[in-house]
């Protein structure tokens, strides 16, 4: 029984696509839908040069009230998006229980949100936006399919296939 979904979107290209799969789903199960977004940790480079030019004091700050301040913005233009995306069907809006964005890598994000708010199915695109379509899963999908406790529902990016690959 499928009581609840989350949905883990990279806000690319396809995230509406994927999102109407979700929203399909979660009406036809009649269950409760999450979506969460991993934000990737800030690299090396961009640590060392917030480092330069700030002393540590309002580095400190910025990774406390700034990190939070984007989170939340993140999360606004998430909901957002889904409001322009479904338009008049508020409805299927509402179906939508919460929406988090979490810093760290994509897999264990979501495999951590998956478990602690107890969901029986994840919903996935099988590529990122930015993806070389030439492998067969993303790095995200590849892992999410080899470590979840729970039933993964991948979404193909069939669109940049030609008929010769299929």
């Amino acid at each position: 029984m499928i009581r609840s979904i989350l949905y883990a979107t990279d806000l690319g290209l396809y995230a509406p696509y994927i999102l109407q799969h979700a929203l399909a789903l979660t009406r036809s199960f009649n269950a409760s839908l999450y979506v969460v977004h991993a934000v990737e940790p800030m690299g090396l480079f961009a640590e060392s040069v917030l480092q330069t030019y700030l002393d540590e004091e309002r580095l400190k700050e910025l990774r406390t009230n700034g990190l939070s301040t984007v989170m939340a913005s993140i999360e606004q233009r998430v909901l957002e998006g889904f409001r322009d995306e479904i338009g008049e069907a508020l409805q299927d809006l509402e179906l939508i229980k919460a929406v988090r964005v979490v810093q760290g890598d994509p897999p264990l994000v979501i495999l951590d949100e998956a478990q602690q708010l107890g969901v029986d199915l994840l919903v996935v695109g099988s590529h990122s936006h930015g993806t070389d379509m030439d492998i067969p899963l993303g790095r995200t999908a590849s892992r999410l399919v080899q470590l979840s406790e729970v039933p993964v529902y991948l979404v193909p990016m069939l669109q940049h296939r030609s008929r010769g690959d299929l």
